[in-house]
């Protein structure tokens, strides 16, 4: 019996295993548990759109309710927060719909809900919806009041109320835009335009990889929850400084500090004039989450204990005096690695009080 039973056991723990592994290909984030989730499949209808409730700011427009727009407006609400990567790599496709169809009747609203508490601050969100270029209303839901009344879990989200007040479509993640696209077409005419000549946007072909690093937290609120302890012996103590060493090997996919470090809930922060983080990982993209010190500090980027060259860099990397490094000059999310899909080692070495959230990799 005791055999059996482990072997039940075994099963399970296998299943949840090639689940998460199917998850971390489908481009959303998942609170609670790091990776990502596969796409729930249209319904014709799901039922009457909660109302948008607790918002403490809005951006671009006066405060918003779904109601208002019941008869004269097509809804999309997009669940997001501004250092979430696949958030950032849909708006594209939104700003491009809101440009195409806010004339028509397609009104988009962005409801940012936070997961680091540097995402709750008014002027962070600010200075992301101007640095994204985003035009249509975005709400600050930072007490998950919204999220909490449409039942969501993930970012980003995305929910189609139609002119009558009803969910009649929704898509949790990147992709699938031009099915989504054909849903705002579809929901338009129902509102007596016609857009039936309008071409739908077109998604790039995506490139077929076996697996990439999954995203890495830094704070221990977040990253031990996880699974995501640090690689060095001395792990996480919460609240505590510690004086990280480096061991002689280096395991892919986990984080590694040298020097002093002060262990916070949502962020790691250096407290040496020189600290450094070691990540193998395997990608073609990396990306930082900072937070914002009291002043810039520089963030000098290593590939391979190499200089990352201009072949290799982010967008975010600057190169000055045979140095490659990166200007920390705000609480958001730097691109640090656009390379060619390997894996790799990156070092970054930085000075006192900086401080991260994560990594996430494309």
């Amino acid at each position: 019996m005791e055999t059996k039973a482990r072997r039940i056991i075994l099963i399970f723990v296998i299943i949840i295993i090639m689940g998460v592994i199917i998850m971390v290909e489908r481009g959303v984030c998942v609170p609670g548990t790091g990776c990502k989730i596969v796409n729930v499949p249209e319904k014709s209808e799901i039922g009457k759109a909660p109302e948008i409730i607790g918002i403490k700011h809005w951006i671009n427009s006066k405060p918003l309710t779904v109601k208002e727009f019941q008869g004269k407006k097509i809804v999309l609400i997009d669940f997001w927060t501004y250092t979430c990567i696949n958030c950032i790599r849909t708006l594209s496709y939104l700003k491009e719909w809101d440009e195409k169809y806010s004339k028509k009747g397609l009104q988009i609203i962005g409801i940012h809900t936070p997961e680091f508490d540097f995402e709750k601050k008014r002027e962070n969100v600010e200075q992301a919806v101007n640095d994204f270029k985003i035009k249509y209303p975005v709400g600050m839901d930072n007490d998950y009041s919204t999220w909490n009344n449409y039942e969501n879990r993930y970012w980003p989200a995305k929910y189609l109320i139609d002119k009558e007040g009803y969910i009649k479509y929704f898509h949790f993640g990147e992709g699938n835009y031009e099915e989504t696209e054909k849903k705002i077409q579809e929901l338009l005419e129902e509102l007596g335009e016609n857009v039936t000549d309008m071409d739908l946007t077109k998604e790039p072909e995506r490139e077929i990889r076996f697996r990439i690093t999954p995203e890495t937290y830094a704070g221990y609120q977040f990253a031990l929850p996880r699974g995501q302890n640090l690689g060095n012996k001395e792990g996480y103590k919460p609240d505590r400084i510690v004086n990280y060493k480096l061991p002689d090997d280096i395991s892919q996919d986990r984080i590694y500090l040298k020097g002093k470090w002060k262990n916070n809930p949502d962020t790691l922060q250096n407290q040496d004039e020189e600290g450094a983080i070691i990540l193998k990982f395997t990608a073609s993209s990396v990306n930082i989450v900072t937070d914002k010190t009291a002043k810039p500090v520089e963030l000098e980027v290593f590939i391979n204990d190499k200089s990352i060259t201009k072949g290799q860099a982010g967008s975010d990397v600057k190169f000055e005096n045979n140095k490659s490094f990166i200007l920390i000059d705000n609480a958001r999310l730097y691109n640090v690695v656009n390379s060619k899909y390997g894996t790799y080692t990156l070092k970054l070495t930085t000075s006192k009080e900086f401080k991260f959230s994560a990594f996430t990799f494309g």
